[in-house]
C-alpha cells in the first residue's frame, strides 16, 4: 500500500471492477481510494474541500454542516460506498440524511461504513468481539452506535466496520517525542487496541474480494496486541534513541485533563480480531506496533531500520 507522498494516478480504469464512492475523503478514505483505484475500480471521491494533488478520478463537494451535496447525474452508476464521515451531533447520520433517497437509488452491491469500538462501552480489559453488547458512553460513543442503527435500517448492502485507535505515516508518538510534547501516562492494568491505517484499507479490499454472502455485516479491524500508551511510547523512543518524559500516574492528573481525554482514559478494553483473520482469512500486515512504528519511521527516512 502506497505512502501519503505516492503520486495518484488520474483517470478510469477501461473495464471498472465498480465504480465506488468514497465519502469523506480524508486520512483512510483517501488512502483507500488510491489502493481501489489500483485494484481496478473507478473511484469517485467527495470531501468539503478540494483535494490537494492529483486523485484517482473525479472529486466532488460533500458538506454536511453548509447542506452541499453531490447532484443525482454526479452518483450514477455507482455500485460501491465508503464512508468515513462522522456524526455531526444531530442524531443518526448526517450522510444519510442528506443522500439516503439518492443512495436507495443506485445499483449498489457493498456499502461500507466506518464506526468505533467505542460503542463497547468500558469493559475493564476484558475481550470484545461482534458479539458483545454495545453500551456506548454518551457522547462520541453514543452518535457513533445511533449511526450504525441508521446505516443498519437503510436496507442497504452494509458491512460496518469498528475501529479502535487509528496509526499510520504522519501519526504516530514520533512527532510528539522529538518536539518533547509527548506525555507518559501510567494507568495500571490500561490498555488501548489500535489498528495502522493500511490494515484498516486492507480489510476492506479483502472483504470486497470475498463473495458477498460471507461479508459479516459487523467486523472489528484491530491488531493482535493491545497494550498500554506506555509501553508503546517507550517503544517510539527507543526507535527514536530519545529520553522519555517524566512518568506521570493517570490518578494524579485526570482532574487536569480535557473532557475528551478524560473519556478516552476511562475505557479500557481489548478488541478481537478473530473474525477478520481467523474466519475471514485477512492476514495483518503490521500485527502490532512494533512492526507498524518501525514501518512508519523507516518510510519516513526513506531507509530501512536495522
Amino acid at each position: 500500500m502506497e505512502s501519503d507522498t505516492d503520486v495518484l494516478t488520474a483517470g478510469s480504469p477501461v473495464n471498472p471492477v465498480g465504480r465506488l464512492l468514497v465519502v469523506g475523503a480524508g486520512y483512510t478514505g483517501r488512502r483507500l481510494a488510491a489502493a481501489a483505484a489500483r485494484q481496478g475500480f473507478e473511484v469517485v471521491q467527495t470531501s468539503r474541500r478540494p483535494p490537494s494533488g492529483a486523485t484517482p478520478g473525479p472529486w466532488l463537494r460533500f458538506d454536511t454542516q453548509g447542506g452541499v451535496i453531490p447532484e443525482p447525474a454526479d452518483l450514477q452508476r455507482i455500485t460501491h460506498l465508503f464512508v468515513s464521515v462522522p456524526p455531526d451531533g444531530q442524531g443518526g447520520d448526517p450522510v444519510l440524511r442528506l443522500l439516503e433517497s439518492r443512495l436507495g437509488a443506485l445499483p449498489l452491491v457493498w456499502a461500507g461504513y466506518l464506526s468505533t469500538t467505542g460503542v463497547y462501552g468500558d469493559t475493564a480489559g476484558a475481550w470484545v468481539d461482534e458479539s458483545a453488547p454495545t453500551p456506548a458512553r454518551p457522547g462520541r460513543s453514543q452518535a457513533r452506535l445511533e449511526a450504525e442503527q441508521a446505516w443498519l435500517a437503510s436496507g442497504l448492502p452494509l458491512q460496518i466496520f469498528r475501529l479502535p485507535a487509528i496509526y499510520g505515516p504522519g501519526r504516530t508518538p514520533f512527532e510528539a517525542l522529538r518536539s518533547g510534547t509527548s506525555r507518559l501516562i501510567h494507568k495500571p492494568g490500561q490498555v488501548f487496541s489500535r489498528v495502522h491505517v493500511d490494515d484498516i484499507v486492507g480489510a476492506v479490499l479483502h472483504c470486497l474480494a470475498l463473495p458477498a454472502e460471507r461479508r459479516p455485516t459487523l467486523l472489528n479491524v484491530a491488531d493482535d496486541e493491545p497494550s498500554s500508551s506506555s509501553e508503546t511510547l517507550a517503544y517510539a523512543a527507543h526507535l527514536l534513541g530519545c529520553p522519555l518524559p517524566p512518568l506521570e500516574r493517570f490518578s494524579s492528573i485526570e482532574a487536569s485533563l480535557s473532557p475528551m481525554a478524560r473519556s478516552f482514559w476511562q475505557e479500557n478494553r481489548r478488541v478481537s480480531n478473530r473474525r477478520l483473520c481467523r474466519e475471514l482469512g485477512y492476514r495483518l500486515r503490521y500485527p502490532s506496533y512494533r512492526e507498524g512504528y518501525r514501518d512508519c519511521l523507516s518510510s519516513s527516512k526513506g531507509e530501512p531500520l536495522g
